[in-house]
């Protein structure tokens, strides 16, 4: 069948600008302003207030089981194979129309962590998405969808523009490696990737080649999109009585190959089959959504069996269609 990729047409289908996929491709990042509607970010905002339910504490103040959830997790990963809400908010589709556009046609979902950072906690430092996620040819992106509003006070996320052009800085242990091993002359292995402190985290010696970060303030339903090689961090959240909820999801193009799966063990040299095709088609092994949640995936072309039209070098020098070729004879 030929391969012609077409977005599914909706009333409520986000079309991305020129110049937004262009930012994004030059600087390592977008920000979509309002791109999920209130009503979806209370659903989603909704969610997270029943997911940090605390544990049972008897002869304690009401306050107490919650700050001992909070002293242990600040985060929880993978709700979407457990949860409906979860996997809705990882495919929802306005999300899904900027990444169709910026990585896509095809687009693999992969993960999703729900972040609740109280006061007083939270914060990840310096580090490379794609460090953490492998994907083959290396097409990760991130989803940072803002449920509380996010500032440089309670823990907004901290980028460095352009720095998406640089490798990912290989671990000291050989798993793990995006690039070939031995293709690079000078490219550094890193330690403690993601420590808050910049002294300990090595990867602070690539950070500082550039200008200063930018803080990216958000409101609740902006959504951040962000390169897998783009240096980025948080801080903890320093305020007193605000939360800094987000829903952060992962994808990648769904022709990537994906040895991953969230350190679960799977069969076999890739967990393709257990992560979610939510645009396009592919050629490798795919989920589908446990809970049902729509993705709008194209309808096969009726009859359409050959291969489309590209262009080809003619006798006379001149680029032609293959499909017109005849006629310049």
């Amino acid at each position: 069948m030929a391969y012609i990729p077409k977005a599914v047409e909706r009333a409520d289908r986000y079309r991305v600008k020129v110049d937004e996929y262009v930012h994004y491709q030059r600087h390592g990042y977008l920000k979509v302003e309002a791109l999920l509607p209130k009503e979806d970010v209370q659903r989603l905002l909704d969610w997270a207030e029943s997911r940090r339910q605390p544990p049972p504490v008897s002869d304690q103040p009401d306050k107490a089981p919650l700050e001992a959830v909070f002293k242990t997790q600040t985060r929880i990963h993978q709700l979407h194979r457990i949860d409906a809400t979860a996997e809705w908010g990882l495919l929802h589709p306005r999300v899904l129309d900027v990444l169709e556009a910026l990585i896509g046609p095809d687009v693999l979902a992969l993960q999703s962590m729900l972040f609740f950072n109280p006061p007083g906690l939270g914060g990840q430092g310096w580090h490379q998405d794609a460090y953490y996620i492998t994907t083959y040819p290396d097409t990760l992106i991130g989803a940072w969808i803002a449920l509380d509003a996010a500032d440089e006070q309670n823990g907004c996320l901290w980028v460095i523009p352009g720095s998406h052009c640089e490798p990912i800085y290989p671990p000291t242990h050989p798993y793990g490696l995006m690039h070939a091993d031995g293709a690079f002359d000078d490219l550094f292995e890193v330690e403690n990737v993601s420590h808050l402190d910049d002294e300990v985290n090595t990867l602070t010696k690539v950070v500082r080649k550039y200008p200063d970060p930018i803080p990216v303030p958000m409101q609740p339903g902006d959504v951040l999109f962000f390169h897998g090689h783009i240096l980025h961090r948080s801080y903890p959240n320093r305020t007193r009585d605000r939360f800094r909820r987000s829903y952060v999801c992962h994808y990648c193009n769904a022709r990537s190959w994906v040895p991953w799966n969230h350190g679960e063990p799977y069969e076999g040299d890739s967990a393709n089959y257990l992560h979610i095709l939510a645009r396009g088609s592919t050629h490798l092994p795919y989920a589908s959504p446990k809970f049902g949640t729509p993705v709008y995936l194209p309808e096969p072309a009726d009859g359409n069996t050959g291969a489309p039209p590209r262009m080809m070098g003619m006798e006379d020098g001149m680029m032609d269609s293959v499909q017109t070729a005849a006629d310049r004879v």
